[in-house]
């Protein structure tokens, strides 16, 4: 097979593998749609749950009422999605891998994926009514909080992405020392850089209170250590690679 040829027949195998990807998420979405309310309902709770009695959330523009629950469903549609999503690209891009290589990237894939949920979990069940709790307890007397849904479903993405990709650091610290980039020992060199960099980001973006700030640093230094307790037991740096002769 001719270079041309060779490139592209990948073109088409990536063409059809993107097509199940749209096909599977789309299909998930088609089973969520009608329940979209109910799941907006379910993301709303943290918050409606610390709003006083009679508290309701609003609806200022005519179409959110309907696309705001829309995107709730295609962001479930997604996660629930993701597996058949990781299968697609892991499908494609495996014979191009080394033994060695296909060993590492599939328990980090899977690894990845728990720990992105488990960041949108820990968002959702522990950091969500600590900071809705704050928001509503700080409110001026007489001030009545009605959070917009749209307003709301921007800043819950917010704190899921944030607290999602923070929890991917032990992935990062790994792939870091298996590729050689950096040493364990320069790793615990920079440990305070990364505290202080934990609380820098927390502060950006988690609300001002003290509470949750400390609820996003302390996690992600803390995964800081067990990313190089991982690196240290999966070993340093893998054996390079020796290419076939030509």
């Amino acid at each position: 097979m001719t270079p041309t040829e060779n490139f592209i027949s990948h073109l088409i195998e990536l063409r059809g593998r993107l097509l199940r990807i749209v096909i599977g998420f789309l299909l998930v979405f088609i089973a969520f749609f009608p329940f979209a309310n109910k799941i907006y309902a379910l993301l709303a709770s943290p918050l409606l749950s610390k709003l006083p009695a009679g508290g309701q959330m609003i609806a200022t523009a005519v179409t959110t009422p309907f696309f705001v629950p829309m995107k709730v469903a295609m962001m479930a549609a997604f996660i629930v999605s993701l597996p058949h999503t990781l299968y697609q690209v892991w499908t494609f891009v495996a014979p191009g891998l080394y033994a060695h290589e296909k060993k590492l990237m599939i328990p980090l894939i899977v690894a990845s994926s728990l720990l992105f949920l488990a960041g949108m979990a820990f968002a959702y069940f522990l950091v969500f009514p600590v900071v809705f709790g704050f928001i509503v307890g700080t409110a001026p007397q007489g001030v009545a909080v009605m959070t917009d849904i749209g307003n709301y479903l921007d800043f819950v993405m917010t704190l899921f992405f944030a607290f999602g990709l923070a929890f991917e650091v032990p992935i990062a610290v790994v792939m870091a020392v298996h590729f050689g980039w950096v040493t364990i020992a320069q790793l615990k060199e920079v440990r305070g850089y990364v505290v202080v960099g934990a609380f820098v980001i927390g502060a950006i973006f988690t609300p001002p209170d003290i509470i949750s700030q400390f609820m996003l640093a302390v996690p992600m230094w803390l995964l800081y250590e067990l990313g190089i307790v991982v690196a240290k037991l999966t070993g340093q740096k893998s054996a390079p690679k020796i290419l076939p002769p030509v």
